[in-house]
């Protein structure tokens, strides 16, 4: 008798192959042109060699394919992966039982890498190095350390947040690459595969609204792809054009560069309540009754890159370009125009 359990894995794995968005291969990967170009070169290598992968990390803002790129350096290497999350990981026991069962090769995949247990990531390191797992057994005089070798695998860590990761545990990834905000271009072309993926059919236009306003990034991209595929099919003939596109965008209050209205409530708060500021990331996150770290993971990236917001000494302050966005009249700042105003942040 089949194991059914089996059937419906196998099921469910082909389902989510025909489904995925994700690319399964650096050649199906778009975008990133000299990530991939560096990724391909010590993959080739390694795959030369007969060896695993260097210790890979990949930093930059959420949703431009940390984790698709994990997924493809698995798949490019014909090796198994293993993936688990910074906070999932609060004991040295619970990285030990990960470590111990890796097969060798293999790809451990750590998402949000930088909120890792101070504890946990002492274990890595000898871990990363040499492939040796250090484990105190037991406590007081009577507590004795043991050494358990542990296969070649690669480490792939990803964060949103770099500059929190220690230097001990940066300094041991042979490869680190920042993920950079898409090009419109490389987004159309991602917008284009995906409605193919999910047989939907689109205008070059109406795709390419859609990439105009995806904030650089592909999992926004594929997220108004299908509001906008909705949007067709119950108000249109079922085919994403410009206009259809340009509704359901409207229904979402997103503009034609992809602010949202958190975007621009936040740019709001500090031009309407704080005469464009400067002022302080904590003030602004208690305005707007938001994490400081969503702020600054998923929002201000974006209004960084537009240039409608400056990071000084003194706090956040915005553009004459995010008050001409808006509407709103500008008054020149007198805040701190120092050329180190904006690597500082209070």
């Amino acid at each position: 008798m089949a194991d059914t359990g089996v059937l419906d894995r196998n099921r469910r794995e082909d389902d989510e192959n025909e489904l995925s968005l994700r690319p399964r291969r650096l050649a199906e990967f778009i975008g990133q042109a000299r990530l991939r170009e560096n990724l391909g070169i010590a993959i080739e290598a390694a795959r030369g060699r007969g060896e695993a992968l260097d210790h890979i990390l990949f930093f930059g803002p959420p949703g431009l394919g940390k984790t698709t790129l994990s997924l493809v350096c698995a798949n490019e290497m014909e090796t198994s992966i293993r993936t688990t999350a910074g906070p999932a990981i609060e004991r040295p026991g619970d990285l030990a039982a990960v470590l111990t069962n890796l097969e060798p090769g293999a790809v451990l995949f750590i998402d949000e890498i930088h909120r890792l247990n101070r504890a946990v990531e002492e274990i890595l390191y000898p871990a990363m190095e040499d492939y040796t797992l250090d484990l105190v057994i037991g406590k007081g005089p009577s507590a004795r350390t043991m050494r358990l070798p542990l296969p070649r695998f690669t480490l792939v860590g990803a964060t949103t947040r770099a500059g929190l990761l220690s230097s001990p545990l940066r300094d041991r990834f042979g490869l680190q690459y920042y993920m950079e905000f898409y090009k419109p271009t490389d987004l159309h072309t991602i917008v284009r595969r995906s409605a193919e993926i999910l047989r939907v059919d689109a205008t070059d236009e109406g795709a390419g609204m859609i990439a105009a306003r995806s904030r650089g990034t592909p999992r926004i991209a594929n997220r108004l792809l299908r509001r906008c595929r909705d949007y067709a099919q119950v108000r249109g003939n079922g085919t994403i054009t410009p206009e259809s596109a340009a509704a359901a965008l409207a229904m979402l209050n997103i503009d034609a560069l992809g602010l949202d209205d958190f975007d621009r409530k936040y740019l709001r708060t500090i031009i309407e309540k704080y005469d464009g500021g400067p002022v302080g990331i904590e003030t602004i996150a208690a305005a707007l009754g938001e994490e400081r770290d969503t702020i600054e993971d998923i929002c201000e990236p974006f209004l960084l890159q537009l240039g409608f917001i400056q990071r000084t000494p003194r706090g956040r302050q915005s553009t004459r370009l995010a008050h001409e966005h808006l509407g709103l009249p500008f008054r020149a700042h007198v805040a701190d125009e120092s050329p180190q105003g904006r690597l500082f942040d209070p």
